[in-house]
């Protein structure tokens, strides 16, 4: 399995990659929806709303594809030995 600079294989690396920013953006559409609403503009507030569920069930997922990497041995999600040494 291939594995990046960072001693973890690609997929563990992009998984958690896109859980990251998923979360991060989650947070910040947070004030988008605040500011949506604070200017009296329900729909963009709705909207912002919309794309910040979009991004919690698309970190969950990474959630649950990590856990399943995890069960079927923790080589896949462990840092290799010997990489960036």
């Amino acid at each position: 399995m291939a594995t990046g600079e960072t001693g973890f294989d690609d997929v563990t690396f992009d998984l958690i990659s896109v859980q990251y920013h998923s979360l991060k953006a989650g947070h910040d559409y947070g004030q988008y929806v605040r500011d949506a609403r604070n200017a009296a503009k329900d729909e963009i507030a709705d909207f912002f709303e919309s794309v910040m569920a979009q991004d919690s069930q698309r970190a969950q997922r990474c959630h649950e594809f990590l856990a399943e990497l995890t069960q079927h041995g923790t080589s896949a999600t462990s840092p290799q030995h010997g990489a960036g040494a």
